[in-house]
């Protein structure tokens, strides 16, 4: 996602480098002015200056800027006073130049970012965000913490734009929630069976997770049985029973058009009865915009009392998925998010905006078509996709 970021960031640096230099480069010249203007002044003190000059000759050799009188000439009372306040004047110059010339080194080695610099950086960022499908929401989120991050700290040139990109990271690690690892809450439940109910909108690949949820299952030693909840789509019981022959896991269904919640009811009575570690409900896909259909799903919700509620999306589905997710989350409340279809997903702005729009973690990424196809999300490993 940032690799043309990363470009931007070079030139900007550069550029704020080079401003820099140029601001330090005309420090000689301002040094320069400022002379002339005094010129008139150290005309008049000229003939006092020749006289502390005379007097400096006369109290050579000195000692770490301290007066010592020489033993070939006494000095009178007058010429005492002058040498020491020559001696006075010449110790306070090279404080001054040492303060000087040392805050010219460091403008030369650090720069402060100002907001108009950053304005100009934050702009580039905001548009590589919204074209790899992240939502607005969040984009203004990334650029703001970015911002109260970076403008007015002092920073070593050579480390801006690491320094930069950094930032960047540490603020996308702060969005993604930790996920928790479900397979161990499962078999460290004390109640038996653990239920999960599984929502989601049309196409999203919903039934096909569930399958390879119940195939990690399975290969982890944890029992369980799938509830044909979807009594609405043509052919979705017999996928789901297509799916459990194939995976080795009984598949509980009643006719089309009965109720999905009596569908999750039997089927966590069946499991209870024979000591079934876990149970995977299916719901029918529907639409976030149709609300009679997102109350069908509180009901299934009240009934099945699940321990889980996971959302289902596509990670290609960019913004639309922020959407599906807040309209679940709103009227369910959901726990945990799976993306399907993160194989053929080069963006990583989906997972950014719906981890961050719900604040739940997304646990699992399905990354193909065979049942195996199914890894835990790691954040970091989806930062390094990303490019950071």
């Amino acid at each position: 996602m940032f690799g043309k970021l990363r470009e931007k960031l070079k030139s900007w640096v550069q550029k704020v480098s080079e401003e820099t230099k140029e601001e330090v480069e005309a420090i000689p010249n301002v040094i320069e002015k400022t002379k002339e203007k005094s010129s008139k002044k150290e005309t008049k003190e000229k003939s006092k200056k020749e006289l502390r000059k005379e007097i400096k000759e006369k109290i050579k050799p000195i000692e770490e800027h301290k007066y010592i009188e020489p033993k070939e000439k006494k000095f009178d009372d007058e010429e005492r006073e002058i040498s020491e306040k020559v001696l006075e004047d010449i110790h306070t110059e090279e404080k001054k130049k040492k303060s000087f010339f040392g805050k010219i080194f460091s403008g030369i080695s650090k720069i402060i970012i100002s907001e108009k610099d950053f304005q100009n950086y934050s702009e580039d960022l905001e548009m590589i965000l919204l074209e790899n499908n992240v939502a607005l929401e969040v984009v203004d989120k990334i650029i703001q913490d970015i911002k109260i991050k970076i403008i007015g700290k002092e920073i070593p040139k050579k480390e801006l734009e690491r320094e930069i990109n950094q930032t960047l990271k540490e603020t996308i690690e702060g969005i993604l929630i930790e996920p928790f690892d479900l397979i161990e809450k499962i078999k460290s439940s004390e109640k038996k069976p653990y239920v999960i109910l599984f929502c989601g909108i049309n196409g999203t690949g919903k039934t096909t997770t569930i399958a390879k949820f119940a195939y990690m299952l399975k290969k982890q030693k944890i029992s369980c049985i799938l509830g044909a909840g979807d009594t609405f789509r043509a052919a979705s019981i017999e996928q789901l029973k297509k799916h459990g022959e194939q995976i080795g896991v009984k598949v509980i269904a009643h006719e089309y058009g009965s109720d999905p919640a009596a569908v999750g009811f039997d089927t966590i009575k069946y499991a209870e009865k024979n000591k079934i570690d876990c149970v995977i409900i299916d719901t029918a896909g529907r639409m976030h915009t149709a609300t009679n259909l997102l109350k069908e799903m509180e009901k299934i919700k009240r009934v099945c009392k699940p321990d889980l509620t996971i959302f289902t999306g596509e990670s290609i589905t960019g913004n639309d998925a922020t959407e599906q997710v807040k309209a679940f989350n709103n009227t369910i409340g959901i726990d945990a998010i799976i993306l399907s279809k993160a194989d053929i997903d080069e963006k990583g702005g989906t997972a950014l905006s719906v981890g961050y729009t719900t604040g739940k973690p997304i646990l699992y990424l399905g990354t193909g078509q065979n049942y195996a196809d199914i890894e835990q999300f790691d954040k970091k490993k989806f930062i390094e996709k990303l490019g950071l």
